[in-house]
């Protein structure tokens, strides 16, 4: 029993890379992940006690994920990683002496958070690795509030995690290569996939031509979604939108065009018929922990906001180190090598064995991964003009049913000219998902009718959450029944909660 040398946040890639990096390097690990086996959103896959050969069909770097697992097991065996799966963290703060505490809750249900003086339910460690991951950026479209439309991110998800396809007959929509996987995996399921409609041209890659050869496996994916689009027959249309979706009481068909490169119609309206729509524009960072511990932030090429971090994946908060998309999204091959890099730095600057060259490779593996991602935001940018699909009735904010019109009444008759005063006026990212969703949109729709770009300072409030996710009153009620400064529980590394796979 003693307490942890650093506490690792989330099990998808960077995560999970961080985890058995800093064990191996000597460290004392909890390894805390909101789902019940590691793998995260790219890894997502189907119990593994009841796993079948065909699960891993549409998954890159499988062997990658199967080592590190098999990695982690070993550790935990060893007694140098506490894994506690199916537990999230709500609050995050660093005390006067350093110290990270973590509070944390079931992820399953209430029912199962247990004690509020259960000993994995509050963590604390000198040093922290953040690897949240992200989630789909989503932008509103008259009829995206109808049964049947989904994330893309969701639509995948249903396939990898529980193998069961969202639909009969799809229209995967927006932009970026993520489009591609969701497709085929869409094909490979029985689903027809009537269209996949890409916004932008693919030739944008052009433009930046050693970004996008910093990445070479990426050109061998694309090449093998291609042959996978040909054989199923899917259509694949670039330079088009889809402009509204169709439906009375669920998805009936879509409303597409050719569009410019600002997203303005360029050609007639045309409707393909479909019984689902997967959206996805890209993939914004879950940032509520970061914010919570007050890190600098600044914003990227795909205009999400993001934590900065140094070449050590260092934040401005000491002791705090950021690995994944939460830096900046670059896909599954960019956090691997930041999650590794974070935990070797991070047991170098405490005193422990981390090869300085093992440490430089993964420098530069992370810049090249960042010229990548670079090349490819701005291959697949959000269409500026985007709001002017929108219509007065369309909702942009789901939760609390406010309408593009609201938010255009709030800014020309009370003078909102930011996110945050149209969230205080017109109540966008009040609602249940505390703007997840609709979050960006607002901080785009307050800088385009205001006539400019947006800005951090537009993005933070918005992304910014008293708790990171919603938690039984119990646990909170609990916090005031600390009359006098407790030590937060310890784990014991090697313990920690069953294995959930």
């Amino acid at each position: 029993m003693h307490r942890p040398d650093v506490v690792v946040v989330g099990a998808g890639p960077a995560g999970l890379a961080a985890a058995v990096e800093a064990a191996g390097a000597g460290l004392a690990v909890v390894l805390v992940d909101t789902a019940t086996q590691p793998g995260g959103q790219f890894w997502r896959h189907y119990d593994r006690a009841h796993a079948r050969p065909d699960d891993r069909a549409g998954h890159h770097g499988w062997r990658v994920f199967t080592r590190l697992r098999d990695r982690l097991d070993a550790l935990r065996a060893e007694r140098r990683i506490s894994y506690l799966p199916g537990r999230q963290v709500w609050l995050a703060t660093r005390e006067a002496t350093g110290t990270f505490t973590l509070r944390t809750t079931a992820a399953t249900s209430p029912a199962a958070a247990g004690s509020p003086h259960d000993p994995h339910q509050t963590l604390s460690a000198p040093a922290l690795v953040l690897c949240p991951g992200g989630y789909d950026r989503q932008l509103p479209v008259p009829g995206w509030d109808l049964p049947g439309v989904l994330t893309a991110g969701g639509a995948q998800a249903l396939l990898k995690g529980h193998r069961t396809p969202a639909g009969r007959r799809a229209v995967v929509a927006g932009t970026g290569p993520f489009l591609l996987p969701v497709a085929t995996g869409l094909a490979r399921a029985g689903v027809t996939v009537a269209a996949v409609v890409e916004a932008n041209r693919t030739r944008g890659w052009l433009r930046d031509p050693a970004g996008a050869l910093s990445a070479p496996g990426k050109g061998f994916e694309a090449l093998g979604y291609a042959a996978l689009m040909a054989r199923h027959r899917i259509p694949y249309r670039t330079g088009t939108m889809v402009r509204e979706i169709l439906g009375t009481d669920r998805v009936e068909a879509v409303r597409v065009a050719r569009v410019d490169r600002d997203g303005r119609p360029t050609g007639p309206d045309e409707e393909i018929a479909a019984d689902v729509v997967a959206l996805g524009w890209g993939f914004t960072p879950s940032l509520e922990l970061p914010l919570m511990l007050g890190v600098a932030t600044g914003k990227d090429t795909d205009g999400s906001l993001v934590v900065a971090v140094d070449d050590s994946q260092r934040s401005s908060v000491e002791g705090l180190y950021v690995a994944g998309e939460a830096t900046g999204v670059g896909g599954a091959a960019l956090a691997l090598h930041e999650g590794r890099l974070a935990a070797l730095s991070l047991a170098a600057a405490r005193g422990r064995t981390a090869d300085p060259a093992a440490i430089g490779r993964l420098r530069n593996a992370v810049r090249r991964g960042r010229r990548f991602a670079t090349a490819m935001h701005r291959t697949y940018p959000l269409p500026p003009a985007w709001p002017e699909w929108l219509s007065e009735t369309t909702l942009v904010c789901r939760c609390e049913e406010v309408s593009y019109g609201d938010l255009r009444r709030a800014h020309d008759d009370l003078g909102a000219e930011d996110a945050r005063t149209l969230k205080m006026l017109a109540r966008p990212g009040m609602g249940w998902c505390q703007g997840r969703v609709c979050g960006l949109a607002t901080a785009e729709i307050a800088a385009h009718l205001s006539g400019r770009e947006t800005t951090p300072d537009d993005l933070r409030p918005l992304a910014t959450r008293s708790l990171a996710v919603p938690v039984p009153l119990g646990e909170l009620a609990a916090l005031t029944e600390e009359t006098t400064p407790a030590e937060p529980a310890t784990v014991p590394v090697g313990e920690g909660g069953r294995d959930g796979d």
